[in-house]
């Protein structure tokens, strides 16, 4: 297909809805709240690492990620009320405006990532969490451990314990302890999900705020964005070679922003993104929705992303 005929991919364009009263734009997502109490978040194509967005949009990567997170959370709806009620176009998501807890619950199941960034350095502590000496990369925690984030408006997230948590009042023990029960339910569900499409549910992140005085499931589950995935085949055999990994996330972007010496410090500079990398980005995010779904994804084609969105909104304004 011609370049000129694909949608033109979303990074920095306004958009503005019929309702709105409030924009807010975060790292991925353009968050706009509407004055009937909804939230309206538009899903871009921009990608972030080490908390940077990256200066170039990944082509069909926010109706990736809208249409992943719609289908993940509809699939965990019995385990916790959620925040989405309908998605009137492929990149957008509408539903309860919560009041947002400024944690993320990052579950991991895997020495991987970050954990593996920490244990290699020598720590054997995580979030106050406990890990046990001679583990291999990848190797799997004796049961999944519990590693939160403060979620920062803006810059980086910062690890931190329950005990901090619980000190300095971000959420009463009460509420942590339902956090803690409900992250784990969830994830359960991720890996049984994971396990019947072949994959293994690695680590993730949730995001929960209170609607009404009752927890509820926010932003995005089970996606590129927010979780790791390996393929279930061969995976004890590239253990036991101590081979790599075959992964279905974003990590390969971070590994390759580390190979081009940027981790999201100070002046450390992000390397050129080709368009070769962009497309392989794309198509990875791509392949990621068809494997963990099972369904093959459609893409837009609608060369006025704006556009689109914009008319598919009205329309849905005007049905309600």
């Amino acid at each position: 297909m011609s370049t000129s005929l694909l949608p033109t991919p979303l990074y920095d364009q306004q958009l503005h809805f019929e309702g709105e009263t409030e924009f807010y734009r975060g790292k991925v997502r353009d968050v706009h709240k509407m004055d009937d109490g909804r939230l309206l978040m538009v899903a871009s194509d921009r990608i972030s690492a080490f908390d940077v967005v990256l200066p170039r949009p990944i082509p069909f990567k926010g109706q990736v990620l809208n249409q992943l997170a719609a289908h993940m959370l509809e699939a965990v709806s019995d385990l916790v009320p959620i925040w989405l009620e309908n998605t009137p176009d492929p990149n957008v998501a509408v539903g309860k405006r919560c009041d947002p807890i400024r944690l993320e619950m990052v579950i991991r199941a895997h020495l991987t990532g970050h954990a593996w960034r920490t244990y290699r350095n020598g720590d054997r502590v995580l979030c106050g969490v406990s890990m046990p000496d001679g583990m291999r990369e990848h190797d799997a925690f004796p049961e999944p451990i519990i590693t939160p984030a403060t979620k920062a408006e803006e810059g980086h997230d910062e690890d931190i314990s329950e005990a901090d948590i619980l000190s300095q009042g971000i959420v009463s023990e009460a509420l942590y302890r339902e956090m803690e029960r409900v992250t784990r339910a969830l994830f359960s569900r991720g890996q049984q999900l994971a396990s019947d499409r072949g994959l293994i549910l690695v680590d993730t992140k949730y995001e929960f705020g209170l609607y009404e005085g009752e927890l509820m499931l926010m932003d995005e589950v089970h996606t590129p964005d927010s979780s790791r995935y390996f393929y279930a085949d061969g995976f004890m055999s590239r253990q036991e070679q101590g081979l790599p990994q075959a992964q279905l996330s974003k990590e390969f972007v971070r590994e390759w922003l580390i190979d081009g010496g940027f981790m999201g410090q100070e002046g450390q500079s992000i390397p050129e993104m080709t368009d070769a990398f962009v497309n392989l980005v794309s198509d990875r995010y791509i392949a990621l929705y068809e494997q963990v779904t099972g369904r093959s994804f459609v893409r837009s084609q609608d060369p006025d992303t704006v556009g689109r969105i914009q008319s598919n909104v009205a329309s849905w304004r005007q049905g309600l």
